[in-house]
């Protein structure tokens, strides 16, 4: 059959490109996903929060931080949720001697309700979360919060549960110093809250400060971000924004892994991907338009490389300060699809050595190691592991598993392909956290028979030309 007009195809890739995560899709890599169910998956995409914490002292400008974030993030769906709204109802005895009560002490919060209103929420649920009244020590009414794009935790004690902790994407601690804080305290209570100035420092130096200097500071080493002067620092807030921003523009999976790289898609990589998924596109085209897109992943996974800055004269007899490309590297296929993007690193890294690994089906999860040609200084290099496909991640492990028993650092090693299923990603990744995998695209999931969907068919028959066509 005659493949359609490259032209036309191409044009007709005029919409932003995410591959489905299927939410069926099982975690453990290894069970199957049927193809009735990965049809639908687009209906039924879960689509993770992103979720920023911001902790802090008491009035060191968490709130101002918070607002100004939602401020710049108008083009998404953010829920603001405080820590203030999960404080125990007070009992009758602790009414009588509230102001004995220390509401900075992490057993003032209940954690294990906000941990049970931010599972549902992580599940696309919509929840009730308090509304905690100051006047009477209670939890009197609720609001409804619906599932969201963003999600900004805000709290002085954010960061001491580490089941908390481990909800976020992002930690920020707001680091405001201490007289500003308190200056900003005595003002607020007075004023708005029309409490004695005795009063107030009373209770900054039986319960704040100590608070402070016993839960709140030490938590400061879990943050990712540290910014001083709060709200005043818009250059800080500006950058966060930048990388929020970038982060809900990656598949839910890069937000997992962090050491998962999904190319950036374009209408022409969306093209070449729809010629190569064609069935009815011509071997010729195949080769070609997968050429295209192998040379990018390559290209991507050479920038994951390190590299040592170095300076040249230009013949211009000007000083060019830029970087000097890694030396010690080499290309690892895995027989026989892997040959298929050999030709790609060739033409990037001139001279490189390419070893080779054949790893042999048996049956749906077994696999076998049956050859292997490696460079002898193996361990000494970089290694960049080449499989067009990543399914169920069964042979990705084996080779990665034969490249570490050679010596070669797990950290050492970026393995590229053209698409890679859910399942596989969750394999490759918990068992090797430390390497790095390059794609171009992730797939809805596997179907019964463990083949990658939608998929392009077995890509090394359609890329050799030893199909049964």
């Amino acid at each position: 059959m005659g493949s359609k007009n490259v032209v036309d195809m191409i044009e007709t890739a005029s919409k932003v490109h995410y591959s489905g995560f299927h939410v069926n899709g099982h975690m453990n890599g290894l069970e199957p996903v049927s193809v009735k169910d990965t049809t639908s998956a687009s209906d039924d995409i879960q689509r993770q929060p992103f979720v920023i914490g911001v902790a802090g002292g008491a009035a060191s400008g968490k709130t101002t931080v918070c607002d100004m974030i939602i401020q710049q993030l108008h083009d998404q769906r953010v829920v603001l949720i405080n820590l203030d709204s999960f404080y125990h109802n007070l009992t009758e005895e602790e009414l009588a001697k509230v102001h004995e009560y220390n509401f900075d002490h992490p057993d003032a919060f209940d954690t294990e309700h906000l941990l049970s209103c931010m599972e549902k929420l992580r599940q696309g649920q919509a929840v009730d979360i308090p509304k905690y009244d100051f006047k009477t020590y209670r939890s009197s009414v609720f609001r409804r919060v619906n599932p969201t794009d963003v999600i900004i935790l805000e709290g002085i004690l954010l960061f001491h549960d580490p089941r908390v902790r481990k909800l976020m994407n992002m930690k920020i601690f707001v680091c405001t110093d201490a007289d500003v804080r308190l200056a900003r305290r005595i003002k607020r209570d007075t004023v708005q809250n029309g409490r004695d100035i005795g009063t107030v420092l009373d209770q900054y130096s039986k319960f704040v400060k100590p608070a402070f200097d016993d839960f709140i500071l030490p938590t400061k080493k879990y943050a990712d971000i540290i910014i001083p002067r709060g709200g005043d620092n818009h250059v800080a807030i500006d950058l966060i924004v930048q990388h929020i921003c970038t982060k809900l523009g990656q598949h839910d999976l890069c937000k997992i892994y962090p050491n998962l790289y999904v190319i950036h898609s374009t209408f022409q990589i969306r093209g070449m991907h729809t010629l190569i998924r064609d069935s009815q596109t011509t071997k010729h085209d195949f080769v070609f338009y997968a050429d295209r897109l192998i040379r990018l992943v390559v290209e991507h996974g050479l920038g994951h490389l390190p590299f040592t800055e170095m300076q040249v004269i230009t013949p211009t007899g000007c000083v060019y300060s830029g970087v000097d490309f890694c030396k010690r590297l080499c290309g690892v296929s895995v027989i026989r699809s892997g040959e298929s993007m050999e030709n790609a690193l060739r033409a990037c890294c001139k001279g490189i050595k390419i070893g080779k690994i054949l790893i042999h089906r048996e049956g749906d999860n077994g696999q076998q190691l049956v050859y292997e040609k490696l460079p002898n200084d193996i361990s000494e290099r970089h290694v960049l592991l080449l499989d067009p496909i990543l399914g169920t991640g069964n042979s990705a492990v084996q080779a990665i598993k034969l490249l570490i028993s050679k010596g070669v650092p797990e950290g050492n090693i970026i393995f590229l392909n053209l698409i890679s299923a859910p399942q596989g990603v969750h394999v490759v990744c918990q068992k090797f956290p430390r390497i790095k995998i390059v794609t171009s695209e992730i797939e809805n999931g596997l179907n019964e028979e463990f083949r990658v969907i939608p998929g392009m068919g077995e890509f090394g028959d359609r890329y050799f030309g030893t199909d049964d066509d």
